[in-house]
């Protein structure tokens, strides 16, 4: 998408917020659905233990870690058809075509920090946590918003320990058995609401 057309969405929101004809802000979100609507799985990526380390360690050794997960995890993800929407802060935002391909890039990018992992210091390695969910959202070059980037945000960010993945059960359901994917129930409370989520298990657990 082009940078005009982030500026249309910029405009078409400040114009539905302005908007008091009931009928017209109806016609303005169907327009921002119609232009910018697509299904995706997502894929949020956090790092774990920023405050600890910054405080150990202070923000340039932390902000190098940042660094070198950005240079790992973008061509993890490009290798599995997906597409970095932005780094936010120690934060990944992918989006991918299948929950699969968001799945395997997901454990693709674990066994890749585990392996980095085993040539450098304690203080410099990194741990990551990963959630993800598919669904209709909003996507721009580069942003994206809806319930499955706010649930895949949580997971990632909120309930997944460094070294998981969690990914929603709607997700789940959408790759096939013989993808071979193993994982174990869970359910969890997102905003006051119960969702069952799935473990991802890989490598030696």
């Amino acid at each position: 998408m082009s940078e005009k057309s982030d500026s249309l969405f910029q405009d078409l929101l400040l114009a539905y917020s302005q908007q008091t004809d009931p009928d017209e802000r109806q016609r303005i979100e169907k327009l921002l659905w119609e232009e910018y609507g697509a299904e995706y799985a997502v894929l949020i990526l956090d790092m774990s233990g920023f405050s600890l380390l910054s405080r150990l360690y202070g923000i340039i050794h932390y902000l190098s870690m940042v660094r070198r997960m950005q240079l790992t995890a973008a061509p993890v993800i490009k290798s599995h058809g997906g597409r970095v929407v932005k780094f936010e802060a120690d934060n990944c935002f992918a989006v991918f075509t299948q929950p699969l391909a968001a799945v395997q890039a997901a454990i693709g990018m674990q066994l890749a920090f585990e392996a980095a992992n085993l040539l450098t210091p304690q203080e410099l390695d990194i741990r990551i946590s990963c959630g993800i969910d598919y669904g209709h959202i909003l996507m721009l070059e580069h942003d994206c918003f809806g319930d499955a980037v706010n649930r895949a945000s949580k997971l990632g960010e909120d309930m997944a320990k460094a070294g998981e993945i969690l990914v929603t059960r709607d997700a789940m359901t959408r790759i096939p058995p013989q993808a071979g994917i193993k994982y174990r129930d869970l359910t969890l409370s997102i905003s006051g609401l119960a969702i069952p989520v799935c473990v991802i298990e890989y490598g030696n657990e």
